[in-house]
């Protein structure tokens, strides 16, 4: 599914106050060959997922000091997204992240745009991930096909995001 079609159900509401869910988290790829696709036709990470774990994993430098002691500075951040789920073969997002290209490649060949937002607010961010595929398929005999990938931002921080179907930039 691509981004347009999952937010032609949905109308996002900067000033929403309430629960979220994680369901109310989309996460879409470029899976353009140009790799410089506009967000409404990015591949919407869904068909299949059955986990979409986002993270943000501080990067800290700690000291000590005189008189007064230990200090932790946060130098950065490595923003990642664990998936997992199951295989679904003709998904536009898995067939992608799935390809002998992007499994075997290396480098920029396996760097994407992205965009993170909340369905409620339509606020999110916008960067480049690294896919990583840890594993393509595995399982027990008669169960589904399982599959485990990381995406590692690559590149700049990610820049502030807000969904809007006028602009989708």
């Amino acid at each position: 599914m691509i981004l347009s079609a999952l937010m032609s159900k949905h109308n996002p509401n900067p000033d929403y106050e309430g629960w979220v869910t994680n369901d109310d988290w989309v996460l879409a790829i470029d899976t353009s060959e140009e790799k410089k696709a506009e967000p409404a036709n990015y591949a919407v990470v869904e068909t299949g997922i059955s986990g979409l774990d986002s993270n943000l994993n501080p990067i800290t430098q700690d000291k000590n000091y005189i008189r007064a002691g230990q200090s932790t500075m946060k130098t950065g951040n490595q923003r990642s997204f664990t998936v997992g789920g199951d295989r679904y073969v003709g998904d536009d997002f898995q067939d992608f992240a799935l390809s002998h290209k992007i499994k075997y490649g290396t480098g920029s060949t396996v760097v994407v745009p992205y965009v993170y937002f909340c369905l409620l607010t339509g606020q999110g961010e916008r960067g480049d991930l690294a896919i990583i595929v840890n594993s393509d398929g595995s399982g027990d005999a008669g169960n589904s096909s399982e599959l485990d990938i990381e995406l590692k931002k690559s590149g700049a921080n990610p820049e502030e995001y807000t969904y809007s179907a006028a602009t989708t930039n």
